[in-house]
């Protein structure tokens, strides 16, 4: 079955989405699970998918005995998954359970998309469905898990690897980053900015781990770019240039660049794109059918420019989007 087939049969119906908790997971990332894709949205007039929770055992204990959780389904219930979100245990060098290991296997093999966060890519490649992709893990474990499963095209430097029905995050709070990404790709990116606003959490970070890996903590505290960012989101079918940018923040271009990698973990230009960008999608979501329009209105120019990104970013031509999350599209 071919991703864009698979994809297609996924939302079809009630999506499901299943996260596996086995011993000794951490908390975290099934929160994070559970708010990104288990919570009823009012304010968006429907729920975006079927959602639950299952374990091995009756009773599960968390990360470091911190509680026992009960009263969820049984294994059985990864069976019924359209999406399948895997255990992630900081004890990286203990085995997973071979139950759990089988439920991934079968998963894998009747076209269920896998989602790994945090150290879940090291059972994912455990179950063998890694071997010659591409995953993430957490920067701290990233010697372990190369020296582990050598056949796995490890990208340690992101925040989180789409690579087609396997998806893994670097981190626990990368596990939002993941989630609202994997929103945008089935519901576009007005719902996904809507869950995101109900989170109080970007619906996209630039940048990857070398911020947090090199700079933890800045050394001095640098002025904010929020405020240009302000005011460059509400002038984005203006021409505007980097040089604008930094008249605004009232610096040089090079420092302005500095602050953005800093901050970021991406380039002046490279935001103005991407929020242009967005913004063509939220246009179509909302109905304008003139894709010259959304390309002038967004800043991207021209329809060919806007074509060109489109098919980069989300791989979908505008006319595709529009079928796929335009008004009336459930």
């Amino acid at each position: 079955m071919s991703q864009e087939s698979s994809r297609a049969a996924r939302m079809a119906g009630p999506h499901r989405v299943v996260v596996i908790v086995d011993e000794n997971s951490n908390p975290f990332e099934f929160g994070c699970a559970t708010e990104v894709f288990g919570l009823r949205r009012p304010e968006i007039g429907r729920d975006l998918y079927d959602f639950r929770l299952c374990s091995p055992e009756p009773r599960t204990l968390m990360r470091d005995g911190f509680f026992t959780l009960t009263g969820v389904a049984d294994l059985e219930a990864a069976g019924s998954a359209d999406t399948l979100i895997v255990p992630n245990r900081p004890d990286v060098e203990v085995a997973r359970r071979p139950a759990v290991l089988d439920a991934i296997r079968r998963a894998h093999a009747r076209g269920a998309r896998l989602v790994g966060f945090c150290s879940g890519a090291f059972t994912l490649a455990e179950a063998g469905v890694l071997d010659g992709r591409r995953a993430t893990v957490h920067w701290q474990w990233a010697d372990s898990f190369r020296a582990r499963f050598p056949c796995v095209r490890l990208e340690e430097d992101v925040l989180f690897v789409d690579d087609g029905d396997i998806l893994t995050a670097a981190g626990s709070a990368a596990a939002l980053d993941l989630g609202l990404y994997i929103v945008r790709r089935d519901h576009g990116a007005e719902v996904a900015n809507s869950v995101s606003r109900r989170l109080v959490f970007a619906a996209h970070r630039d940048g990857g781990q070398r911020q947090f890996i090199e700079r933890p903590v800045p050394d001095a505290p640098d002025e904010s770019l929020a405020p240009v960012l302000a005011w460059a989101q509400e002038r984005l079918d203006s021409p505007l240039t980097v040089a604008d940018l930094a008249v605004r923040a009232s610096v040089s271009p090079a420092t302005l660049h500095r602050r953005f990698q800093a901050q970021l973990g991406t380039t002046p230009l490279a935001w103005l794109t991407r929020e242009r960008l967005a913004l063509a999608c939220r246009l179509i979501e909302r109905g304008e059918n003139h894709f010259d329009v959304v390309a002038r209105r967004s800043g991207l120019g021209s329809a060919a420019n806007l074509r060109a990104l489109m098919r980069r970013e989300t791989g979908l031509s505008p006319s595709d989007y529009r079928s796929r999350f335009g008004p009336g599209v459930r």
